[in-house]
């Protein structure tokens, strides 16, 4: 069967929040990604503070892996201000990292950002007022500029969209109302219904909920480690 055309199982988590200590390993969950899965996603806050170390720890860890890994950073991996250093610890270590990129991978698209806070419908926040909020509101757009422009590069005719802040309100619902806002924007879900899309994978919202769709249709999954997914697993098992 042509490989653009047979199924594609994807395994998919976010939030790992792998930290300086060590003190959690991940090698036996990548380890049984690889026995069942043929591509591994990781959707944002791979480290805990955004540290290189942290980021060599991760690394050493997905030496058991032996399945593609694409991902995109998260609000943690920006913390201590070494975004460069993490990315080249992670890139040497074979991960596919993107940030307003797409790779195809077994036949699929993947398109990943970061994403943006920002509110979801006709709550969204607006650019008005204070300079501090105008430029919040330029990040969000500016996000999702990335990722409209990152969508215009898939060749695949099957897609998968990696972000870490969601694009719905539907897979933040379990997280306080009062935190929304900083949970993801629709501005995403916006860019992604220009485009015909599988699925939509994210975490960031730990209390969130699994599965949610776009207003267009497109199926999204929040996959942040600490959510309950339909395997019982850590993991989601997509079939693209």
């Amino acid at each position: 069967m042509d490989e653009q055309r047979k199924s594609v199982r994807i395994a998919a988590v976010a939030d790992l929040h792998v930290t300086e200590d060590g003190a959690k390993s991940y090698k036996d969950l990548f380890a049984e990604i690889s026995s069942v899965a043929d591509v591994l996603v990781i959707a944002g806050d791979l480290t805990d503070l955004g540290k290189p170390k942290e980021a060599e720890l991760l690394a050493s860890d997905l030496r058991h892996c032996t399945v593609p890994t694409v991902a995109v950073l998260g609000n943690h991996d920006h913390e201590s201000g070494q975004v460069d250093d993490v990315c080249r610890v992670l890139t040497d270590a074979g991960v596919k990292l993107l940030n307003g990129q797409a790779a195809e991978v077994a036949g699929i698209g993947f398109v990943g950002v970061k994403g943006f806070a920002g509110g979801f419908g006709r709550h969204m926040l607006g650019s008005f007022g204070e300079a501090a909020i105008k430029a919040m509101v330029a990040e969000s757009v500016e996000e999702s500029m990335r990722l409209e422009n990152a969508m215009r590069q898939v060749r695949s005719d099957r897609s998968l969209v990696v972000l870490h802040y969601a694009p719905i309100a539907e897979t933040v619902v379990g997280e306080p109302l009062e935190i929304y806002p900083f949970l993801g924007s629709s501005r995403l879900a916006e860019t992604i219904d220009r485009f015909r899309v599988n699925a939509v994978v994210h975490g960031h919202a730990h209390r969130g909920s699994y599965e949610g769709r776009t207003p267009g249709g497109a199926p999204v999954y929040n996959v942040a480690a600490h959510v309950e997914k339909p395997t019982g697993k850590t993991y989601a098992l997509l079939d693209l």
